[in-house]
């Protein structure tokens, strides 16, 4: 049985478009090319139509071939009925490099436009090839109006839908918002029970901007997640008394919070029961249980990207911290 995922609608070329609230992440890290197209072909019977892709991620390839095959075999009627986000990486936010970045992630893709074109962080990388620890004289500001203004050309071209941005905090935004000729449509961030994000949100949604989750479930397994979503006592208990899953308690915390989430699991059950979630609510005393849950921000740049204290990273955390 296939599920019908709720969708909202954000701006773009077309005025506004619907883009599901939950969607299918790709970030993996095998990077397995036949591994993730195959988990993305069973979403798409399932029920999953956001497909979050990056160049970062190496995953264009696959997630474009998923759609041409789920075409294939008639699993959906037309390219229309996927929504695909992918992302701008650091390497490329510099104004001449963002054209030929997109043009780079739409020939991975297989596809003619991306529904979604977000710049992944707020920051410049001089580095072709991305490699861990980054060395701090590669690490560099990024030109925002520079760049967004090239962001707005991928949209006027008809090369993506609509433009956003990923960890960008109120005060980056607002610096779009006082030149933008088109405003961020879409602001992917860290969002679980255990870093919500309420004033982002609020911020957000003020200036019709579209929260994105990712990490749900605090990314356990990745180099940079953790288990605390999962071990969370409060969570736990919810979970036993509702005989729902962890994953999917939380999952149903983030849709009443008026977001969208993005998922990951190549597991076929757990990617059924990850969005079974909309014929029931919390309840009130949940979500304030829920909402009493101390705050921890897991993700920051300085310690996963850099080794060494670096100015512009360590601006960009400290903006991100803010709750």
């Amino acid at each position: 049985m296939v599920i019908r995922i709720p969708e909202t609608t954000i701006s773009s070329s077309d005025g506004r478009r619907s883009i599901p609230l939950i969607g299918m992440g790709s970030a993996t890290p095998t990077r397995n090319s036949e591994e993730v197209k195959a988990a993305l072909i069973e979403a798409i019977k399932i029920g999953y139509r956001h497909f979050d892709t990056a160049a970062i991620y190496k995953t264009e390839k696959p997630v474009g071939e998923a759609v041409a095959e789920a075409l294939q075999l008639g699993l959906i009627k037309s390219r229309d009925e996927v929504f695909i986000t992918t992302k701008l990486w650091c390497n490329s936010t510099q104004r001449h490099l963002v054209l030929p970045a997109m043009k780079q992630s739409l020939c991975n893709l297989g596809l003619e436009y991306v529904d979604l074109y977000l710049i992944h962080w707020p920051l410049t990388l001089k580095q072709e090839e991305f490699k861990i620890p980054i060395p701090t004289e590669g690490i560099a500001p990024i030109n925002i109006k520079e760049v967004w203004e090239e962001m707005e050309k991928c949209q006027n071209l008809g090369l993506t839908k609509s433009i956003g941005v990923s960890n960008f905090s109120p005060r980056r935004i607002e610096e779009i918002l006082s030149f933008a000729k088109i405003p961020p449509a879409v602001n992917q961030v860290e969002l679980n029970p255990l870093w919500q994000q309420k004033k982002l949100i609020e911020f957000c949604k003020k200036n019709d901007i579209l929260v994105t989750g990712y990490a749900p479930l605090g990314g356990p397994g990745t180099r940079w997640g953790h288990n605390r979503v999962m071990e969370c006592d409060i969570l736990q208990d919810i979970s036993k008394s509702r005989k729902k899953t962890i994953a999917q308690i939380t999952l149903r915390w983030i849709f009443e919070q008026g977001v969208s989430v993005v998922v990951k699991s190549y597991n076929i059950e757990r990617m059924k029961q990850n969005i079974d979630i909309f014929d029931w609510s919390l309840t009130e005393d949940e979500l304030y249980k829920i909402s009493q849950i101390p705050q921890q921000k897991q993700i920051y740049l300085i310690g996963t990207m850099v080794i060494e204290p670096n100015d512009v990273m360590a601006e960009i955390d400290a903006d991100l911290s803010f709750q």
